[in-house]
C-alpha cells in the first residue's frame, strides 16, 4: 500500500524568522522624545558666560561681565510605510497558521525602526536639511588613529593585552584633558562604543591568564559602559572605529538621539475586499551638544 507523503510529514510548530542586523542606536545613545511629529526642527540653545576679573582701583571703571548664546538646529525627517490585506490572502494565510495582517504590521514596525536607526548613525540627506548621525555630526572632531603595537599594526587583532589597555588609557586621558578635567574617568559615567567586529578582543587575557581586558576596565573604570556597535565596523574608510562618550558634562547630556514619534497610525482604510493601514515615524537624528565630551579613534 502506498502512503501519500502528507501523512508522513511532521509540521514543526515554530517558524524561523529571517533576522536583520541588530540595531544599536538606542543602546549607544539612548532615546529622547523631543517635539511632535508635525514639527520641522528641534533647536538646542547654548549659553556661555563671559567675564574677566581685573585688579581693583578706586578710580578705575568696573569691568562688566556678559554672556553669549548660540542655537543649534536639526531638521526632523518623517518616514512612512503601510500594508494591505485582502480577504482571500488572509483566509489562505490562516490555513498555514499565519496572521497576515499581524505579520505585515510587524514588517512595517521593523522597517520604520531600521530607518530610524540608520538616521541615528548616518543622518539623512534631503538636500538643504540638517539631519545628522553620530558618524557625521558636524560638531564632531576628526578621528585619531590608535597607536601601533609592537608589530607596527594598529588593529586589536594584532595587539597584546597591554597594548589594547593602553588604547583605553589614551582615550580616557584625552577625554579628561580636552574637557578641562570636567570629566573624571574614575568618577563619571562614560560610554565606549566599539566596532562589534573587534569587541571580542576585550576578552584577551594577560600573560598569567588571570585577567582579561574587560576585567581590567571594569576594575579601573567602574562607571564604564561598553557597547558593541555593528555600524562602527569599517566606518572610517573601511577602518573599525571606537567612540569615548562622556555621558554628561556640567550636568548636561553630551549627545542625544532626538525622536518625535516612534510609530504613528496615520489611518485605516476599509475596502470591499480587504483593508489598508498606514504608519509613520519622525526623528531629528543625533545632536552633539557638547563635542568636547567625545573622542573618536580609528584603526582598531
Amino acid at each position: 500500500v502506498t502512503t501519500p507523503i502528507q501523512f508522513l510529514q511532521h509540521w514543526m510548530p515554530e517558524t524561523i524568522e529571517v533576522l536583520t542586523q541588530a540595531r544599536s542606536a538606542d543602546e549607544l545613545l539612548g532615546r529622547e522624545i523631543a517635539g511632535s511629529w508635525e514639527d520641522e526642527e528641534i533647536v538646542l540653545g547654548t549659553k556661555e558666560r563671559i567675564g574677566q576679573a581685573r585688579p581693583y582701583g578706586d578710580y578705575a571703571n568696573t569691568h562688566n561681565a556678559d554672556w553669549n548664546s548660540t542655537y543649534e538646529a536639526r531638521t526632523i525627517v518623517r518616514f512612512e510605510d503601510g500594508f494591505t490585506v485582502n480577504r482571500l490572502e488572509d483566509a489562505r494565510a490562516s490555513r498555514v497558521r499565519i496572521n497576515s495582517a499581524e505579520e505585515k504590521r510587524s514588517s512595517v514596525a521593523e522597517s520604520l525602526a531600521i530607518a530610524m536607526n540608520e538616521v541615528a548613525f548616518l543622518g539623512y540627506n534631503g538636500g538643504a536639511n540638517k539631519t545628522y548621525g553620530i558618524l557625521n555630526d558636524p560638531n564632531l572632531a576628526n578621528y585619531v588613529t590608535v597607536a601601533q603595537g609592537a608589530n607596527s599594526n594598529t588593529t586589536w587583532a594584532s595587539k597584546t593585552y597591554n597594548e589594547i589597555i593602553n588604547d583605553f588609557k589614551t582615550g580616557m586621558n584625552a577625554l579628561r584633558v580636552q574637557t578641562g578635567d570636567n570629566f573624571n574617568p574614575q568618577r563619571d559615567r562614560v560610554t565606549v562604543g566599539i566596532a562589534s567586529a573587534v569587541f571580542e578582543n576585550l576578552y584577551a587575557e594577560n600573560a598569567l591568564g588571570s585577567s582579561s581586558v574587560f576585567d581590567w576596565l571594569k576594575k579601573n573604570f567602574p562607571n564604564i559602559r561598553l557597547v558593541a556597535v555593528p555600524e562602527f565596523n569599517g566606518a572610517n574608510a573601511s577602518s573599525n572605529v571606537m567612540y569615548f562618550i562622556a555621558d554628561r558634562l556640567g550636568g548636561k547630556k553630551v549627545v542625544g538621539q532626538y525622536i518625535q514619534d516612534v510609530i504613528r497610525l496615520l489611518g485605516v482604510e476599509q475596502h470591499a475586499k480587504g483593508f489598508s493601514e498606514a504608519y509613520s515615524n519622525a526623528t531629528a537624528g543625533v545632536l552633539v551638544g557638547q563635542p568636547l565630551g567625545i573622542v573618536r579613534y580609528s584603526g582598531i
